[in-house]
């Protein structure tokens, strides 16, 4: 869609909004199960629902973070690895892999990014309760069709600072306007005789590094 198709949609949404009362305040408080000032019973929540759904999950330290992201790389034999603007240069220090930057003036082409065997990000925040991690294309997390295209994903996650418990207590923390991108493990399908085949829409493999204090 052409930017001018675009404000000419939302042109008519807002003309036709424009006289409508505004939107009632809800009745009550969403409420979640998991008390919010718990972080270790979070991480923990956070741990197993990301296992649910597949994803691969390991904890490091922030002086661990290096050789954890270089061992998953080896380990997942990858020889290149995409780089979004601002990813700290020191994630990938322990890794042989061939870096692909990913930038405003050179972004990598959808071929460079198809043969291209793994990218590394962060997140905005990951929910709990849903096992979802949240990309809002900031510093370090870098365009959607990075974390779309390569067939591995590593993923690191701060705790506590990044990690909430449920989707009302995210939803604040988050841009509306900023292009969201919400995972909740690896790419998968089961539409065809409710065969789960992996890899479809996105990653195949997904690894979640749980980055703590200590």
């Amino acid at each position: 869609m052409s930017s001018r198709s675009r404000e000419q949609i939302l042109a008519r949404v807002r003309a036709a909004v424009a006289g409508a009362p505004d939107a009632p305040e809800p009745a009550r408080d969403y409420r979640t199960s998991h008390a919010p000032d718990d972080p270790g019973a979070l991480l923990d929540l956070l741990h197993r629902n990301l296992a649910e759904y597949r994803a691969h999950v390991h904890r490091a330290t922030e002086g661990e973070l290096p050789s954890a992201i270089g061992g998953l790389l080896t380990a997942c034999g990858a020889s290149s690895v995409a780089v979004p603007p601002g990813l700290p240069a020191h994630w990938l220090a322990e890794t042989a892999a061939e870096r692909r930057h990913d930038t405003a003036g050179r972004p990598l082409s959808p071929y460079d990014l198809d043969s291209t065997d793994a990218v590394v990000t962060g997140c905005a925040l990951a929910i709990a309760e849903t096992g979802t991690i949240v990309l809002d294309a900031t510093e370090g997390q870098g365009r959607r069709a990075l974390t779309l295209v390569p067939d591995l994903h590593v993923c690191v996650v701060r705790a506590p600072g990044q990690v909430v418990a449920s989707l009302p207590l995210a939803l604040p923390r988050l841009d509306p306007s900023r292009p969201l991108t919400w995972i909740s493990g690896p790419s998968a399908t089961s539409d065809i005789e409710l065969d789960r085949v992996e890899g479809v829409h996105g990653p195949r493999t997904l690894h979640v590094v749980l980055v703590t204090d200590g």
